[in-house]
This record gives structure tokens, sequence and C-alpha cells, in this order.
């Protein structure tokens, strides 16, 4: 700090003498003073009045809620630090020096918040680029559920069994993010083992008569039906219909009780694991 640059006590300590010798000075004092709370009254507004605009030109663009919020409380927070250092410098303080240590302090209060800075910098990225919305079913960060609330610090999270998960956002946007709503629709991955007694052409068929007949199975991207492996116990079909994202675990449900039931019925059967143990008798 340079030599004459007076600090802000300093500055105090000379009005608080100016009154005591002179109090004709208060009438300088008291101008400063309205015309400090004026710029800060009328700056204030206007910092309201362009987030306000900022606002509603962001939600008619269609943009998302969370980033019309979290751009227009930024704006309001920007105008509001520049309105509040030009009615200290009315005042007579040295600006300079306030900002100088702002800084400092500001450099201190990052390093002891390094954690919650990188919490609050994935926060920014995930408005910014959106991976997902509100609504969505996701896989982030080991964890699976429905996108309740995107935070400043950390991202809401709530499980099919009704736990609500609180992960930081910087777990998130440093590990892989698995959106699984945001296409529309998903592939149920099945496999579905027969005897190798059966016929084989016969239970393909009566499969894909089972899936086609299932009013959630999408018909456009088509059920695939082909033989994956002849396994030890059993010659399994790999079964892949398409559902909607929200009725996936209804047709998962579905798919099965109706494939148990109309192979049964067909005349096909599900083998257990098993090994044929031969028996030699040595004289």
């Amino acid at each position: 700090m340079e030599e004459n640059e007076v600090s802000f006590i300093d500055q105090i300590k000379t009005y608080f003498n100016e009154f005591i010798n002179n109090p004709e000075a208060l009438i300088g004092i008291a101008t400063k003073l309205v015309l400090a709370l004026l710029i800060f009254w009328i700056g204030r507004r206007i910092a309201r009045w362009i987030s306000n605009l900022t606002g509603k030109g962001l939600a008619k663009s269609g943009n998302d809620p969370i980033l019309v919020n979290f751009l227009k409380n930024l704006v309001y927070y920007v105008i509001l630090v520049v309105v509040i250092i030009t009615a200290l410098g009315q005042l007579g303080v040295q600006t300079t020096s306030l900002i100088a240590v702002m800084g400092a302090a500001g450099l201190a209060i990052g390093l002891a918040l390094k954690d919650s800075l990188s919490n609050f910098a994935s926060g920014v990225m995930l408005v910014m680029f959106r991976p997902f919305k509100l609504g969505d079913i996701v896989e982030v960060s080991g964890v699976a559920g429905k996108v309740q609330e995107i935070r400043i610090f950390s991202t809401i999270i709530k499980t099919p069994d009704n736990r609500e998960l609180i992960v930081p956002n910087g777990l998130i946007t440093s590990d892989v993010i698995t959106n699984l709503t945001s296409q529309g629709n998903r592939r149920i991955d099945l496999v579905i083992g027969v005897s190798y007694d059966d016929d084989i052409k016969k239970a393909k068929q009566i499969i894909e008569d089972t899936l086609n007949a299932n009013e959630l199975v999408l018909k456009d991207p088509a059920v695939s039906v082909f033989l994956l492996e002849l396994a030890d116990s059993s010659i399994n079909f790999a079964v892949r219909p398409w559902a909607k994202a929200a009725d996936y675990w209804t047709v998962h449900g579905q798919v099965l009780e109706q494939l148990k039931y109309n192979l049964e019925a067909g005349g096909c059967s599900f083998p257990y694991p098993q090994q044929d143990v031969h028996m030699h008798q040595v004289q």
C-alpha cells in the first residue's frame, strides 16, 4: 500500500475530528452520505430491474428454469457489488485499498474452502451444460434415481425406494453421467434359456409372439430375438424389446411373467443348472 493512500479507519477518524473541531463540516459529510445512500438505493433497483429483465428474456427463449434463476441471481449480485463500491467511493473511501483487502480475504477464504468452491464450479457447469434436467433418471457417482433439485454445491436425487441422496456436484462432474431418460426410449436386455431338448425354432417364435402381443412394447425400434449362446445347461436367447423410459420396469416385469407362462404352455422348459456325473466302478 502506498504511503499517500489513506486507510478506511483513518478516514473515519478524520471525519470525526473535523466534526468536533468544525461543526460546519457536518454539512459536507451529510451531503456525501445522502448521495451515497441515493446511489445505493437507485443502483439496487437498477440491478433488480436488469436481473428481472434478463430472467424474462431467458425464460422466453425456452431455457431451463435452473439456468434462468442462476443467471438472474448472478447478474443481480455482480451489479450490486459495483453499486456498493461506487457508493463507498462517493463517501471518499479509497476503493482501491478496499478491493485489495477483499481480494486478499477472498484468496484466503478460497484456499480454506477449496472443495466447496470446486462443488460450486461443478454446479455452474451442470447448470450451463445441462447433462440432465429436473425429473430425469440418472446414474451418477455410483447412485441412481430421479433428479429432484440442482443446488449450488450439491444435487438432490430421489431413489426408487424414496430415499433422498445429496450428491456433491464435484463428484458428479468428475465421473461418468448416465442419463436413462434423455432419449425417451430404453432397450430391455433379457436372457431367456430353454432346454436342449426343446425345439429352438418354436421357442424363438413363442418369444417373438409374446413380445409383439404386449401393448407397451414398442414396434419401432423392432424387438430383437436371437440365439446368444449354447450354455452348459441351457440354450440362451438374447431378448431385447424396446419401451418408453417411463414404462421400463413395467414392461420388464410383464415380459418375464408372460414368457414364463407362454413358453411352458408351448411345451418348452427352463432347465436348472446341472452336471452329468458318470460313476466308474474299478474292479
